[in-house]
């Protein structure tokens, strides 16, 4: 019955080793749920060094001081969503025994768990807050276009939601690419993956939309900045007139390159635009660079707020270590120290995994995995330092 799903099946590719155990779908599956955790933990360990991070993104408070906290709220949707992923994932390899007509026969299983998925997040779900799951869907569907709410209705939130979605940017690619091939006639969702499914346009646009919400955010605040200066007739102390906000809009802009020159080497033929092999590779590395460097640059002297990069005088003072800054909740300087080291080694290593031409090669399947989960792992950490940076700059 599962293995009629698509007559083609049997034509397939043999399947590389690792989509044997862990097809695509199920990878964009246990990424997801994987990150809700991770939220889960960061809000925790947040919360124990007295970071108020649902006042910090204007999240709705507990009505009772018999709720639960926000952390075992997430908890249990993680929970909730991890229960289903393990039992139609053992159920998938029960049925399939490692067999690759068997894998690309009962996609199926996975992609009801997508939908699972989809519909707990919509969906009413027990000891879910009814105005926290209205909350997350109304920031959602704002953000989805680039929107950015005003301080006071929950700006950092906004912020702090689409730049977490710039991990998952190659995550939603593989979702789109799962559901372009499951409703193929040709292709199996769960066979190998067909990263010309939709043709050469719509993956690297899939990939582009989280980078081109947050460069939308940085636009409107520039704007917004600009509006305030007219208003008051002078140009304000604490936002400037706004350039900081076009730094950061090009930071953003600086993902595009990579993932154009990305797909242009995935063409059949890439010298129909006119450069060479070795020549596209050369420009996309170039782009891989400015973009790595840009955004480890940022993360640490902007989101963190750190001084490693300011002058020598800065970086240099008896009160507070080296390159680190005079406020801060974590005590340990170890902690922001491994956390640089961390942040820079996996910026470049995820500029690298932007680039869909990687994904050409089958036996490549896993290390793109370990490499999503490993984006997802910088992005937890990142997290923590960015919402105690916050903390400090409106409530210390």
């Amino acid at each position: 019955m599962g293995t009629s799903v698509h007559g083609d099946t049997a034509d397939e590719p043999e399947l590389d080793s690792f989509s044997r155990v862990l097809p695509l779908p199920y990878r964009v599956a246990l990424i997801i749920v994987l990150g809700i955790w991770a939220w889960g933990l960061n809000l925790h360990y947040l919360s124990v060094v007295r970071i108020d991070v649902p006042s910090l993104i204007r999240y709705p408070s507990r009505s009772s001081p018999h709720h639960p906290p926000h952390h075992l709220s997430c908890y249990r949707i993680a929970i909730l969503l991890s229960i289903p992923l393990a039992f139609f994932l053992l159920l998938f390899w029960a049925l399939t025994s490692g067999s690759p007509r068997d894998v690309a026969g009962w996609e199926i299983l996975p992609n009801i768990y997508l939908l699972i998925l989809v519909v707990g997040f919509i969906a009413p779900i027990p000891f879910v807050s009814r105005n926290g799951r209205s909350r997350t869907l109304a920031t959602l569907k704002r953000i989805s276009i680039g929107g950015l709410a005003e301080a006071q209705d929950g700006k950092f939130g906004d912020i702090l939601l689409a730049d977490a979605l710039t991990s998952y940017a190659k995550v939603l690619g593989d979702l789109f690419i799962s559901l372009c091939m499951f409703i193929s006639s040709k292709h199996s969702s769960t066979g190998p993956p067909n990263r010309n499914c939709g043709g050469g346009f719509w993956v690297p646009f899939v990939i582009s939309i989280p980078s081109l919400i947050r460069l939308r955010q940085c636009l409107i605040e520039y704007f917004r900045v600009q509006a305030a200066n007219r208003r008051t007739g002078q140009i304000s102390p604490t936002t400037g007139w706004g350039a900081v906000h076009l730094a950061n809009a090009l930071k953003y802009s600086t993902a595009f390159p990579v993932i154009i020159l990305s797909a242009m080497q995935r063409s059949p033929d890439p010298s129909k635009y006119g450069l060479s092999e070795a020549s596209l590779f050369r420009l996309w590395l170039a782009a891989v660079v400015v973009n790595s460097g840009y955004s480890f640059y940022w993360d640490v002297a902007r989101d963190w707020d750190l001084t490693l990069f300011s002058s020598r005088r800065e970086r240099q003072t008896p009160e507070y270590p080296y390159g680190l800054r005079r406020h801060r909740f974590f005590h340990a300087k170890e902690l922001y120290y491994a956390a640089i080291v961390i942040d820079g080694v996996l910026r470049c290593t995820w500029s690298i995994k932007l680039s869909p031409h990687l994904d050409h090669f089958n036996d490549l399947e896993g290390g793109i995995f370990l490499m999503q989960v490993l984006e997802v792992f910088r992005r937890w950490i990142w997290i923590f330092f960015r919402v105690e940076t916050e903390w400090g700059k409106c409530c210390f």
